[in-house]
């Protein structure tokens, strides 16, 4: 059995889970509504607020799809319950970050401010202090969404190795080169 699949998932309080026929997993909180299709052969069982998803055989398909399904279902449900929060460090000198309802603009050293419209499930935040560097915080009910945006943010102006200017994740580190001054003596 899969580790991950085997998990039973516990429905939090004001969670409410429905499999509709074709295996349409639907599932409503107070963060929102998140739908998602599920393989047909693996079957689907509520019993006292714990989920459970189960596999008809052994084969690798239905091993794969088994851990796979399990881990989206569980991130929906976290997702509707508590949400999740991403947060992007914009890192360099001049680099500004402002958010005006859905649009994010960022100031990344180009010759143009950059516009960024953010989807209407995500809610933005930014936040600026004296001395520190711009944070940009980003929360969501949809995982895959959330995780989605940021990557697209991120590429905007990836950290570069030598100063390490760009945006980046809170806490992610980037792995520094030394320039080509440091060879020479």
């Amino acid at each position: 059995m899969s580790r991950v699949g085997k998990a039973p998932i516990q429905l939090p309080k004001g969670v409410e889970i429905s499999v509709s026929k074709g295996n349409l997993v639907s599932v409503k909180g107070p963060k929102g509504h998140l739908e998602q299709q599920v393989d047909p052969d693996l079957t689907l069982e509520i019993e006292d607020g714990v989920l459970e998803v189960k596999r008809p055989t052994d084969q690798k398909r239905h091993r794969e799809a088994h851990g796979l399904y399990r881990a989206l279902i569980n991130n929906m449900v976290t997702g509707v319950s508590t949400g999740y929060v991403k947060q992007l460090e914009i890192f360099g000198v001049g680099y500004r970050a402002a958010v005006n309802g859905q649009w994010l603009e960022l100031t990344l050293g180009f010759s143009h401010p950059i516009i960024f419209h953010l989807p209407s499930e995500i809610k933005a935040e930014a936040k600026q202090d004296k001395g520190q560097n711009p944070i940009v915080t980003l929360s969501c009910h949809d995982k895959e969404l959330l995780g989605q945006v940021c990557a697209k943010i991120r590429a905007l102006r990836k950290p570069e190795p030598y100063k390490g200017k760009g945006i980046r994740f809170v806490g992610e580190i980037i792995r520094r080169k030394a320039g080509k001054t440091s060879g020479k003596k």
